[in-house]
């Protein structure tokens, strides 16, 4: 059956605001435009009129950590970044995974996400879990093993690669965690895999002395946890360059964080095809410098959001990091804030085919925001509104 959604406001994301509209969808969505249009074009549609809302495509958070959703941001210790990954080394359960995911499935629907960039430590139980829906997943396998713990690449690699669960919700992606926990060796094997990628680059200043000399506070790391074994590879250019050497900037790999770049860093990632993938609210819990998100979009750079894991960032409320981004940066047009959780997330995690803008063809993944104002898109982000309904596939979800 067909569905005919009528309210004061719609937002497609790609192209302007349209005033009085209505979207026509079964699964997919078949019509967007004029509201008088819609119902002459599809008098059969089951019609409902939301009034004072807006309609946008259900947001896409392009990097998370869903499997981390029943942990909370504590005081960052002792070394700082290096310290809160050294934390994150306690072991889990699978139980303890089970319950985060289901706890983060709740979250993301309260707050408008319909798709997720997710990166999974524990592809083999998390994938289950998320197979079915509602939530859209590229699953981004995580691969990690070097030094003496390069033991550990094949295991994970193997995990990341089995599609078995692959379908309609959810596509099967694979990420080498980092370069200070993956080697040459090990991103090449990912790379050619041809499946979507995912990696932490330039997430902290002190990968670059570790790519360049092996030293500074990731060696320290990998000492005192017993992991340390010295290995030939050095690269003097950071983190960037490294991976446009990898060939990681040819294709259209999602790099999270980029917390750290220069002018000449920007050229190069602009000269690719790689997204980035900003956390502003775990970006500040690091007290990162100024992210250069706006320099990247100016330089053509594709640039979308995303909430990082509950270990750094409170929840999986992607609008309150466009609130962030708003507080920050007030001059950027609201409009191209909500194309960061929506089509230029669905472009970095590969889904932009059928996701991220209400657009005819693509799925029907659909949320409603209350706007009574003439700007409602930067309304939304001043306040604290939830949305007050979501549709994926077509179906209403609560």
């Amino acid at each position: 059956m067909k569905h005919l959604l009528q309210a004061s406001w719609i937002a497609p994301m790609d192209r302007p605001l349209l005033r009085d509209g209505a979207v026509v969808f079964d699964g997919l969505i078949r019509f967007v435009g004029d509201a008088r249009k819609a119902r002459r074009a599809h008098p059969d549609a089951q019609s409902q009129d939301l009034g004072q809302a807006i309609l946008l495509p259900g947001l896409v958070n392009a990097h998370a950590h869903l499997e981390l959703t029943d942990q909370m941001p504590q005081p960052l210790p002792a070394g700082g970044f290096i310290g809160w990954l050294a934390q994150r080394r306690a072991p889990r359960t699978e139980e303890s995974i089970r319950q985060a995911v289901a706890l983060a499935t709740q979250q993301c629907l309260r707050f408008g996400v319909t798709a997720v960039g997710d990166i999974s430590k524990f592809a083999a139980v998390t994938r289950p879990l998320l197979k079915n829906g509602p939530l859209r997943i590229v699953s981004y396998g995580e691969v990690i093993g070097m030094c003496k713990g390069r033991h550990r690449f094949e295991p994970a690699f193997e995990a990341a690669t089995d599609a078995a669960c692959a379908g309609d919700y959810l596509a099967i992606g694979i990420s080498p965690h980092a370069p200070y926990t993956v080697d040459r060796a090990g991103y090449v094997r990912c790379r050619d895999t041809g499946l979507p990628l995912a990696t932490h680059l330039a997430e902290s200043p002190d990968e670059a002395e570790f790519l360049r000399d092996h030293t500074g506070p990731f060696r320290d790391l990998f000492e005192r946890i017993g992991l340390w074994e010295d290995f030939p590879e050095h690269f003097a250019g950071g983190p960037i360059r490294y991976a446009q050497s990898l060939g990681l900037l040819d294709r259209r790999a999602l790099l999270a964080h980029v917390n750290y770049a220069d002018d000449d860093e920007l050229a190069i990632l602009a000269g690719g095809q790689a997204s980035v993938v900003y956390c502003p609210r775990t970006h500040q819990y690091f007290g990162h410098p100024p992210h250069r998100w706006r320099d990247m979009l100016a330089a053509g750079i594709n640039v979308a959001v995303g909430t990082d894991s509950c270990a750094s960032s409170a929840d999986l409320n992607l609008v309150d990091d466009l609130r962030v981004l708003r507080r920050i940066a007030p001059d950027v047009p609201a409009q191209m804030l909500w194309e960061m959780a929506t089509v230029r997330a669905a472009r970095a995690i590969g889904q932009e085919h059928r996701l991220g803008s209400l657009t005819v063809g693509k799925a029907a993944d659909i949320v409603a925001f209350r706007a009574a104002g003439p700007d409602p898109l930067a309304d939304i982000l001043h306040g604290d509104e939830l949305p007050g309904a979501i549709w994926i596939g077509g179906r209403g979800v609560s």
